[in-house]
């Protein structure tokens, strides 16, 4: 690996001096850097190394299974495919990421298409940073697809995160959940100068007592402009909630279209949208504290950020 990975590796995955405790597999530059399983966790690469099928024994606890991808120059178009079969009772988290590096007027785009399969009464807790860095001109961009299928009593939860630097991306989340599954996803997204953002959910309750909880946090600031669109279809007896809050600095646009579908009698479904500025008074309170009006607006963003 380049010095470039390793410090991407730092920024989005909890790299530490070249180990990570546990399973896990490198993407560089749209080829493999590393890749180790163990016991409980199989790793295997698809063919045509497009991507790689990750195996977790049923009861397996405690465990972590570490995936992220980097690119470290401009001119790279890379597409992977991720499968994470998931045993039943297990409990496991799964560290991704993703960091996308220019340095020249060449772009370079990471595509990572992620299916999850849990079986019954399984846990995932799912963490993943994307960031974008280097001086270059070249557009800086990361499209993440993700489907979901949730067997009986399967929990997925999902902590993802846009730090800063991609010019770029579409998130688009599909699930399919059974009896008593649940999904809980927590995002926050930061854009700048004319970057552009689109979040895209659809999520289907089929089973009795099954739950989703969408919750997303983003900041446009400059020129940048983002997209939010969910949909919550509720086939059965289930609960329901999609709340996106954003805040807007200089010119920054938000498109927030919120959806629910009732197809059952019993079926509770809520949806929460909010625009607006920081607030003067926020600022105001933080320069009498010592801070200047930049730092008091970063300090109320990163804090909105990270709520």
């Amino acid at each position: 690996m380049d010095k470039i990975t390793e410090s991407l590796l730092k920024l989005v995955s909890d790299w530490d001096d070249g180990v990570y405790e546990g399973a896990y597999n490198i993407r560089e530059n749209g080829g493999c850097a590393g890749r180790q399983s163990t016991d409980n966790i199989r790793i295997e690469p698809k063919e045509g190394g497009k991507g790689i099928d990750i195996y977790v024994e049923p009861g397996t606890k405690d465990e972590k299974v570490y995936i992220p991808a980097c690119i470290s120059r401009g001119n790279v178009d890379d597409i992977v495919y991720n499968d994470f079969h998931i045993g039943e009772d297990a409990d496991v988290t799964v560290v991704a990421g993703c960091g996308v590096h220019t340095d020249d007027d060449e772009g370079s785009r990471h595509n990572g298409i992620h299916r999850f399969f849990l079986e019954k009464n399984s846990k995932v807790l799912y963490e993943e940073k994307h960031i974008g860095t280097g001086d270059g001109e070249g557009k800086k961009s990361i499209d993440p697809e993700t489907e979901v299928n949730l067997k009986e009593g399967a929990v997925l939860e999902m902590n993802t995160q846009q730090l800063s630097g991609v010019d770029h991306s579409v998130r688009i989340t599909r699930g399919t959940l059974g009896d008593g599954a649940k999904l809980i996803i927590h995002e926050s997204i930061l854009t700048d100068g004319d970057q552009y953002a689109k979040t895209d959910f659809d999520v289907v309750m089929e089973g009795e007592d099954s739950a989703v909880d969408l919750i997303s946090r983003s900041v446009a600031k400059d020129e940048s402009y983002q997209e939010y669109h969910s949909k919550i279809r509720g086939e059965n007896r289930c609960t329901g909630h999609s709340e996106c809050d954003a805040i807007l600095v200089g010119n920054g646009r938000v498109n927030a279209a919120p959806e629910l579908y009732a197809g059952d009698l019993d079926a509770e479904l809520i949806h929460e949208a909010a625009i607006g500025k920081v607030a003067g008074e926020q600022i105001l309170k933080l320069k009498t504290l010592g801070l200047t009006e930049e730092e008091a607006e970063k300090r109320i963003i990163d804090g909105f950020l990270s709520a």
